[in-house]
């Protein structure tokens, strides 16, 4: 997305600068950029730290000592605080700060249901809707995942994987469609990571070859193929989610 603005006609507001790029800048555009640049990267490693499993589900949310590590003050914890909670990956407590959002048995298994339906839906329409130039994204990101997998690197690997899913529904361009996969997709990111630590039933190499399947289908717009491999892999994500005891049980 573009920094550049768009002009106005208004001489009463301070004039806009130019930039070394030939872009219009206000004069406190650096550091609007500075706090929504901190802004991202206290969200993004605050939302990897719980995602990842390095709180448990019910979990208090230690501010001091996330401040401590992160090197922030309170500030900027707190506004990323109250967007994982807009996700679903936590609950703000009034008054008492907020803790990991705990997913009962029940609640888990309907929201990998409907998801399962999401992105069942978003292949079919993916599909019929794809560019070539969507294809080599998706193809590009799948084999970097492919790397992080035979590394062993996790992080990396779930990063990639993510993107790989909301490309797919990205390409729908239906829009009531992104919403609603953007409103649950945090709810279950946890989850989806932790399935991957099912060492019992390799989840982690199963969930590559699924998706060497979803990219096979992919390049053969079989929407109706992509739908079904989807759902599956949804379904067996949740069963291997449950296995790692992040339900009730």
């Amino acid at each position: 997305m573009s920094l550049e603005t768009v002009p106005d006609n208004d001489a009463s507001r301070t004039p806009d600068r130019i930039d070394a790029g030939g872009r219009h800048s206000r004069p406190d555009a650096r550091s609007d950029l500075n706090s929504k640049s901190l802004h991202g990267e206290v969200l993004t490693r605050l939302r990897d730290f719980i995602v990842e499993g390095n709180l448990s589900a019910g979990a208090r949310i230690p501010e001091r000592d996330l401040c401590e590590r992160f090197g922030i003050s309170r500030t900027p914890l707190r506004e990323a605080l109250k967007v994982l909670a807009s996700e679903g990956l936590v609950d703000l407590l009034p008054n008492r700060g907020a803790r990991v959002r705990h997913l009962g048995e029940r609640e888990l298994a309907d929201l990998f249901d409907v998801m399962g339906g999401l992105e069942s839906l978003a292949g079919r329409l993916a599909c019929e809707r794809m560019t070539t130039e969507d294809y080599e994204v998706i193809e590009k990101l799948h084999h970097e995942m492919y790397s992080f997998f035979i590394r062993k690197d996790l992080h990396g690997y779930f990063a990639k994987n993510q993107a790989i899913h909301e490309n797919i529904v990205a390409i729908t361009k239906n829009d009531a469609l992104i919403s609603t996969y953007t409103t649950y997709a945090g709810r279950v990111r946890r989850a989806r990571y932790s399935a991957n630590l099912d060492e019992d039933r390799d989840r982690w190499g199963e969930a590559m070859r699924e998706h060497e399947e979803i990219l096979d289908a992919l390049r053969r717009r079989d929407g109706a193929g992509l739908s079904d491999i989807l759902f599956r892999h949804l379904r067996n994500k949740h069963r291997a989610a449950v296995s790692q005891e992040i339900t009730d049980q």
